[in-house]
């Protein structure tokens, strides 16, 4: 199987558990909302300077767990004001916790000029809250020059499944679209909740899964099958293949998305109920 997988969780236990069930796991992703749901930090306030060491102290666990190559996501804390040079300050102090660090930005026009200059400096990334082609091919763009395995994207299934459309269309979309490119993006396929979301990202092809403890054991109890019949919900909308071609300047896509806006609502929600 050439698909990665990757582990969805701000809890070692989890990841402990996932390497049990599993035998390895290729790397993690992390998110605010993850950390505020890891049991260490239920219930608690922390001051700015403690929610960041506490942060670190979980991606270290984390990293110190899986094989030197795996992969460990830290996302930055951004909202709808935080600008690329904010970014830039947290992605480099928290590329420098662990040594096989993707930072987390939102697919943003501040997070893609960010992407730009920390790509130039190899600091590996991962763009999130992807939910379109054109935030797609931006990506891409504003990622030119970097090397395979440095940059991730995102795109978030089940998100665009709960406002009615069909998240897995998004997914075979832009795999469709980047066979147009050099092959630098890798698609890391997020926000999967059932056996059908897994399967399918399996079948289309994504470098990458990244799910949550129970999704794994959902694929396990079935086989670990790599293709399977599974009714599709026709109550979802298909989501229709755009003709986007991937060389533009990253800044002339429309990358707007509502649901990156809140996206980034929620993350910002759920890391400031942390602080004090």
């Amino acid at each position: 199987m050439s698909t990665k997988l990757f582990l969805d969780s701000g809890d070692p236990k989890e990841t402990r558990a996932a390497l049990e069930l599993l035998g390895h796991i290729d790397g993690q992703t992390t998110n605010p909302s993850l950390i505020a749901k890891n049991p260490e930090a239920a219930g608690k306030k922390f001051s700015e300077a403690e929610i960041y060491a506490f942060y670190k102290g979980v991606v270290s666990e984390i990293s110190g767990l899986l094989k030197p190559e795996a992969s460990v996501s830290i996302e930055v804390y951004a909202d709808a004001q935080t600008t690329a040079e904010a970014m830039l300050k947290q992605a480099r102090e928290f590329n420098a916790w662990i040594p096989n660090a993707h930072i987390k930005l939102p697919t943003t026009a501040e997070g893609l000029k960010a992407a730009e200059v920390l790509v130039g400096e190899g600091v590996r990334v991962n763009m999130t809250l992807v939910f379109s082609q054109n935030q797609a091919a931006a990506v891409y763009a504003a990622t030119q020059g970097a090397k395979k395995g440095d940059v991730f994207l995102s795109p978030f299934i089940g998100r665009l499944d709960d406002r009615g459309e069909n998240g897995l269309d998004l997914i075979k979309n832009i795999m469709e679209m980047y066979k147009a490119g050099d092959g630098h993006v890798e698609v890391l396929s997020a926000s999967v909740r059932n056996l059908q979301h897994f399967v399918k990202c399996l079948e289309y092809g994504s470098d990458i899964i990244t799910a949550p403890l129970k999704a794994f054991k959902e694929w396990v109890d079935a086989g670990r099958p790599e293709s399977l019949a599974l009714p599709e919900n026709q109550n979802l909308k298909p989501i229709a293949y755009e003709n986007v071609a991937l060389s533009k300047p990253y800044a002339e896509y429309d990358i707007r998305h509502e649901l990156t806006d809140k996206g980034l609502a929620k993350f910002a929600q759920d890391w400031n109920n942390l602080i004090a």
